[in-house]
């Protein structure tokens, strides 16, 4: 720890070269150049970590009174906040050393944050400079900073390797700096690759692209890395159509063999609990097996499109995101209707722009225009603009209310154009207990920014502001803008999120955060993704049959000698575990039960149950992970394995009792009238959809054949021991990964 003399001496050392550089114009032009907070000041504070939301930014007080905005976004208060509040203390330019914000920064006085910079370092230096200086907010005639570029752009590295990134920094003026040193770096995948403090990127040996972040002075840029694994593609399956040619154009060019195509088998499990949510009967897999149809897994595909399961299935997904949630009774006629009419409009094939226009535009009662029920759970602008931005742009929003958004460029005056649009709503009570009529209130359609009290009017983002008659209805020039064709978002916003549901994983992760420093493993694909759409005219069903459709979608997930390290090039099937209520759906059927839902006829599917309140009161749901619909993020879906799930399989009492049904399928199999291994073909074909291997049939008939006592050790007789022999079974298959995953 440098002594007060010490510190002195340097600080007066400082000042006195600064003095003589600024007389001597032989030296060179960036050393007699005069600091300013602005463009020298604030990104060693935000390099050092000083205005992050843990340390001096955090939210209204900041760290000890001492408070910065967020990664600087707002120079003149930060500026306020050292130089004159707490009566000048943070500075002292007779000695600039002994200031508190370099002596707390450098950890000489004790400094709850640590250690930020060292002592005598360039950063260090130029603090001290800056206060001899005279604390300078801009310096005379200072260019302003206008961009920045790192280098390389694009990079194509092996893996375990390391590549140092430069980042140049360019002024209004024409001028350029080297701020590589000053940048911040981020990689959008951990996993992949990691970025030091000074812009050296390492990889792992995943293979993939992965984008580094680098931020500097309110600026972002990327550079996007591609880790080969340079393993020999000597053949690919044939394309189906654009996904599997871009997608295996990507395979080749990172040398990542494809799985071979799936069989019959596993296509038509995968197909039916994605796009209906259910498995296949046994009577369609022994039909689409015993087909010789080309056509078979394109017409299984269209069946499973015009059938009720479609929509019942994703009606359960968009009304979880779109917060269809009950907190009292008073909720269940909204809930149903809102639930009806989604399940409808998807039965009918509505196109998502209608959906979302009926929706964000509606007027009325929710007994006469259901859609009304979303402002019933969503009711202030600012929540609003917030979940359309997450749900239907993949843009969040929520960073921009208080301070400009962190990796991205919407501002707070954005945050609240988009809110305008939802500022001229009106709510009146009508006679029915929790209704209330939503209508267009006549007037100027502005809102109040929060930090500076001007009035802002409605704007899409990236767009200029609106000027909408009072008499119109401004929600309908926002749903206008989001469907335009040239959106850089809708489109793209429904094919990612509809890409995970299919993928297990967005091209684009997480799939509601889209942004130019999170950019596409492949950006070709998801942009033909989201032209297709918007040419189909947002026809939903047309993405669902172009992903299925694909011999992407339907290639082995069983890896092959390479591709097992793969993660984001979709060069085979990835498992995913069945989502809650497809899990209960599924041991109904293949146990020959039905689940008893309140208020809902005997045998409803859980895929059909309309809001969150049948989580609260299914102990299956809850463990295994049913929304809340608390949120429109879809990570509010629990789909990780935990114990409480393994227990709750093996044990509860509501599982066991679907097992040892008097109706249940093992009371079926133990009666029927047929031979031992062609009862076990049943029952694989039912859980698995597919034959059960020779050995299996032995083990099974074997395990069936045991002879059986009761809880006091009498024997059973041949046919209730049978039974209990098949409940062993089925307990047995639903128990295991083949049956818990969709493969």
């Amino acid at each position: 720890m440098m002594n007060l003399k010490l510190r002195t001496s340097i600080a007066l050392s400082y000042a006195a070269c600064a003095a003589v550089m600024l007389a001597s114009p032989c030296l060179a032009a960036e050393a007699v150049r005069p600091l300013s907070f602005v463009n020298d000041i604030q990104p060693i504070l935000t390099k050092a970590g000083c205005n992050a939301g843990a340390c001096h930014a955090k939210a209204i007080t900041g760290q000890r009174g001492f408070r910065l905005s967020v990664l600087g976004f707002e120079p003149e208060e930060d500026y306020e906040a050292i130089v004159k509040q707490g009566k000048g203390r943070r500075v002292f330019p007779p000695a600039p050393g002994d200031s508190l914000l370099i002596t707390k920064a450098a950890a000489i006085v004790p400094h709850t944050g640590g250690k930020k910079i060292e002592p005598g370092s360039e950063s260090y230096k130029t603090l001290v400079r800056w206060i001899a200086e005279g604390m300078n907010y801009t310096a005379p005639n200072e260019a302003k900073i206008s961009g920045i570029e790192v280098e390389p752009k694009r990079q194509t590295m092996k893996a375990k390797t390391t590549q140092q990134l430069k980042v140049t920094a360019r002024y209004s003026d024409g001028s350029t700096r080297d701020v590589t040193r000053m940048a911040l770096y981020e990689a959008n995948d951990k996993n992949m690759a990691d970025a030091s403090a000074d812009g050296l990127v390492q990889t792992s040996d995943i293979p993939g692209n992965v984008a580094v972040m680098v931020r500097y002075s309110g600026l972002v840029s990327v550079c996007s890395v591609s880790i080969p694994l340079g393993a020999p593609v000597e053949s690919l399956p044939p394309s189906k159509n654009f996904i599997d040619d871009l997608v295996f154009a990507n395979l080749k060019q990172i040398g990542v063999p494809p799985s071979p195509i799936c069989d019959d088998s596993s296509f038509l499990r995968r197909v039916s609990l994605d796009i209906g949510g259910r498995l296949p009967t046994s009577e369609e897999t022994k039909a689409f097996l015993a087909s010789k149809e080309p056509d078979k897994r394109d017409r299984a595909i269209e069946a499973l499109l015009n059938s009720p399961d479609y929509a019942d299935y994703f009606a359960n997904k968009w009304t979880a995101l779109l917060k269809n949630k009950r907190d009292a009774a008073s909720d269940i006629t909204a809930n149903f209707a809102f639930h009806a009419w989604m399940r409808d409009s998807l039965l009918a094939n509505t196109h998502y722009d209608q959906i979302v226009r009926q929706i964000l535009a509606s007027t009325g009662t929710i007994v006469s225009n259901p859609p009304v029920a979303w402002y019933k759970r969503v009711k202030e602008p600012t929540a609003q603009l917030e979940d359309v931005a997450q749900l239907f742009l993949g843009v969040r929003m929520q960073c921009a209310q208080c301070h400009h958004h962190p990796f991205e460029r919407w501002s707070q005056a954005e945050y609240y154009n988009l809110a305008a649009f939802f500022s001229q709503i009106g709510r009146k009570p009508t006679s029915v207990a929790g209704e209330e009529l939503i209508f267009h209130k006549r007037g100027i359609a502005q809102t109040e920014h929060r930090k500076t009290r001007v009035m802002l009017k409605p704007a899409g983002l990236g767009q200029a502001p609106l000027d909408i008659p009072a008499d119109e209805d401004p929600r309908l020039k926002l749903v206008d803008w989001m469907a335009d064709k040239s959106n850089p978002f809708f489109a793209k916003s429904l094919v990612n999120r509809y890409w995970k549901h299919f993928f297990k994983r967005g091209l684009i992760e997480p799939e509601d955060d889209i942004r130019d420093t999170n950019p596409a493993t492949n950006p070709e694909l998801l942009d033909a993704l989201a032209k297709h759409f918007i040419d189909s005219g947002f026809d939903l069903k047309s993405v669902v049959r172009a992903i299925t459709q694909s011999h992407t979608y339907q290639l082995s997930s069983t890896p092959n000698e390479y591709n097992s390290v793969d993660r984001q090039a979709f060069s085979h099937f990835y498992p995913k575990r069945m989502q809650a209520e497809v899990l209960l759906d599924s041991i109904d059927m293949v146990a020959g039960t039905k689940s008893d839902f309140a208020d809902l006829p005997v045998g409803t599917r859980a895929i059909s149950l309309p809001d969150n309140s049948y989580t609260r009161s299914s102990p299956f749901l809850k463990v295994f992970g049913r929304p809340d619909n608390a949120s429109v993020c879809e990570c509010e879906r629990v789909q990780s394995a935990s114990l409480a799930q393994s227990l709750h399989l093996m044990n509860a009492a509501d599982v066991k009792a679907k097992l040892t049904s008097n109706t249940g399928r093992a009371e079926q199999l133990s009666k029927a009238e047929m031979p031992e291994p062609k009862r076990i073909r049943e029952l694989y074909l039912a859980a698995f959809s597919r034959e059960p291997s020779a050995d299996e049939v032995r083990i099974s008939e074997t395990h069936i054949a045991k002879p059986r006592a009761d809880a006091l050790g009498k024997p059973l007789d041949s046919q209730r021991a049978k039974r209990n022999g098949y409940e062993d079974l089925l307990w047995a298959l639903m128990n295991t990964k083949e049956f818990l995953y969709n493969h």
